[in-house]
């Protein structure tokens, strides 16, 4: 991919002014393997959302008024939460949509609960069994995902082959960082994939049972988004990335 050469980035960070910019993947890796990565739709429905819609106050942001810490480590604050920071691989599939809202999800319930609940919630789940919120492999739609958490519901689910949770993910880990033995770019995005409704992990859990809720979904102005993060927990986020990204 011609993003991935030594030129480009360096013209890259040449103007970037708050990172820089490296090699992550093998520079023969494809320009189609990223495009099946980038799963998150619906990007600009947030400029079309309502104003209820956007969360722009909150008692708990008054201890936060006035002040925002230059630097802020969820796992440090939450360090019970085992969860949070932990990386999942989504294969080769572009159910990235899918991960981050269930890993929000999973993160926020361990905040809540004060650690009571403190495991990975299921993105297969949310990826192919819920119809409305995209399609899968090939993308969806994040605030759909937290939608159908509120109304729905959704399991426990570990990592592939973990046997942990209800429903633990299905689609096998790859290597995305180079070519080679088990390379991402080499395998057929995943087909066919269908939504299971049972526990096929952790087979003593009851399917129905195992659902959490969320209590209310919403969008976060850029004045909130801090202090929603330094009092709840991890959130999700989308955005669209251009050539000339700084």
């Amino acid at each position: 991919a011609y993003f991935l050469e030594e030129s480009y980035i360096d013209m890259i960070n040449e103007v970037a002014t708050t990172w820089t910019a490296g090699v992550n993947f093998d520079p023969s890796t494809p320009e189609e393997h990223f495009v099946k990565m980038l799963g998150s739709k619906g990007v600009e429905s947030a400029k079309q959302a309502s104003a209820h819609e956007f969360k722009t106050n909150d008692v708990a942001y008054d201890n936060y008024y006035g002040y925002i810490p230059r630097t802020f480590d969820a796992r440090k604050r939450w360090r019970h939460c085992k969860t949070i920071g932990e990386v999942r691989d989504q294969g080769n599939c572009g159910s990235c949509w899918a991960f981050g809202t269930s890993s929000a999800f999973a993160d926020r319930l361990c905040v809540a609960t004060d650690g009571d609940f403190n495991e990975l919630l299921s993105p297969e789940e949310i990826a192919f069994c819920c119809h409305t919120c995209g399609f899968g492999c090939h993308g969806g739609y994040p605030i759909k995902a937290w939608k159908y958490f509120s109304t729905h519901g959704l399991v426990t689910g570990g990592n592939y082959k973990s046997g942990e949770g209800c429903e633990p993910y299905r689609v096998p880990p790859c290597q995305h960082h180079h070519q080679g033995n088990n390379s991402c770019s080499d395998k057929p995005m995943e087909k066919n994939h269908r939504c299971t409704r049972m526990c096929y992990g952790d087979q003593d859990l009851d399917y129905n049972d195992d659902h959490r809720f969320t209590r209310d979904y919403y969008y976060l102005t850029y004045g909130s988004i801090q202090k929603d993060v330094m009092n709840y927990g991890p959130i999700e986020a989308s955005f669209d990335v251009y050539d000339d990204f700084p």
